[in-house]
């Protein structure tokens, strides 16, 4: 039986790869009333997109860069939606 790797959709900037693969192990969530990714301050998710990151790169990216792309992309993102109020959570 032929067994096939499923294919990443491509994406025209690495930030938006990195942000696939964070959405794909569950490191980070949209914010359901306003479209904003919030951190899910899921350590072990966070392990899973860096390891991700790092073993399936995207075409023409070193495995470190793809990593370092990652790590970038999760710093930037914070744990609560920028519109919605402190009590919404």
């Amino acid at each position: 039986m032929l067994m096939m790797k499923e294919r990443r959709p491509a994406f025209r900037t690495i930030e938006g790869w990195a942000r696939s693969i964070l959405r794909e192990a569950g490191a980070i969530q949209e914010c359901e009333e306003h479209g904003w990714m919030k951190d899910r301050t899921d350590p072990h998710a966070r392990e899973r997109a860096l390891l991700i990151a790092h073993q399936d790169p995207p075409p023409g990216v070193s495995s470190d860069d793809a990593v370092a792309a990652v790590r970038d992309v999760m710093d930037s993102i914070g744990d609560t939606c920028p519109e919605c109020s402190p009590n919404a959570g």
